[in-house]
């Protein structure tokens, strides 16, 4: 969404005024709150990909190992595969926690002060 299109729409919210944004996302306080969720999120993007794709890897190319029982018909590919599901899980209550105790409350200040400048 281009700049223009973006302040139209801003100020096309009924009673409300347009908002420059530029000095909020310029300021410390924004710049911050981008650096905390990079901080989390990028490096565990990072880590699950490998994850992934070691997993996937794996099923590719080392059909034994994967292939090894652990018990009854349950083999390690099949206890790998499931713990995919349990680390997406995982993430996600950590980012969720993270966001509520770290980024939400910045961003609650950010935009009560932006709310408080347009009236």
């Amino acid at each position: 969404m281009s700049v223009t299109r973006r302040s139209q729409v801003v100020s096309s919210l009924p009673d409300r005024p347009a908002t420059d944004f530029t000095p909020v996302a310029q300021s410390e306080e924004f710049r911050s709150l981008k650096r905390s969720h990079r901080s989390f999120v990028l490096p565990l993007s990072v880590a699950f990909l490998v994850w992934y794709f070691a997993y996937v890897l794996l099923a590719a190319y080392a059909h034994d190992f994967m292939a090894t029982p652990v018990f009854g018909s349950v083999n390690v590919g099949l206890l790998l595969g499931l713990a995919q599901f349990v680390t997406t899980f995982a993430i996600t209550m950590g980012y969720v926690a993270f966001a509520n105790r770290r980024l939400d409350p910045a961003a609650t200040r950010i935009r009560e002060r932006l709310e408080g400048e347009g009236k």
